[in-house]
């Protein structure tokens, strides 16, 4: 594969082959229905195309959509049209298989459990098991301190550890 550019406009595509999915399930993980992650997720490509900026690197561009997908997703739950609907009305989608969850295997009881928890806990789990981020860069990434992230992910995995017991698993 060739090397990507720094620079947003010459390697647009390439970058949403690279992020697209990375992009997709944190937006889906912290909205919580398909519909809303492909608002959250159009919101953050518009946004990096508008910001034109070039990276000191991969890690860098990789932090940068992170930090955009957790900010437009707050801004998307906190929205004054998102707290005034209607939760009751059934999504188009529902029953449907999304693509994008089916193909990284996030249907699951895990996921379902995770669904469940509040938003930081949710978030600070998903970056590290799902995206492989260390402490550090959670804590980067949603504005926070070490200890809270630390905090974050200790309290989720016992929620979950509790949502999930008697769940057996293949393994």
């Amino acid at each position: 594969m060739a090397e990507l550019s720094l620079c947003t406009k010459e390697s647009f595509d390439e970058v949403m082959r690279k992020y697209a999915d990375m992009v997709y399930r944190l937006a889906y993980s912290r909205v919580g229905n398909s519909t809303d992650a492909d608002d959250v997720f159009q919101e953050v490509f518009l946004r990096y195309i508008k910001a034109d900026k070039t990276y000191n690197d991969e890690e860098h561009r990789k932090a940068w959509l992170i930090k955009i997908t957790i900010n437009c997703s707050k801004s998307f739950l906190t929205s004054a049209w998102n707290r005034h609907r209607d939760f009751e009305e059934p999504d188009e989608n529902e029953g449907a298989e999304d693509e994008n969850i089916k193909n990284t295997e996030v249907k699951s009881d895990v996921l379902n459990a995770l669904m469940k928890l509040d938003t930081k806990y949710r978030t600070a789990i998903y970056l590290h098991y799902y995206e492989d981020l260390s402490v550090s860069e959670i804590a980067k990434a949603t504005s926070s301190t070490e200890s809270a992230v630390k905090a974050r992910l200790s309290r989720g995995r016992a929620m979950l550890k509790e949502l999930l017991e008697g769940v057996e698993f293949d393994v």
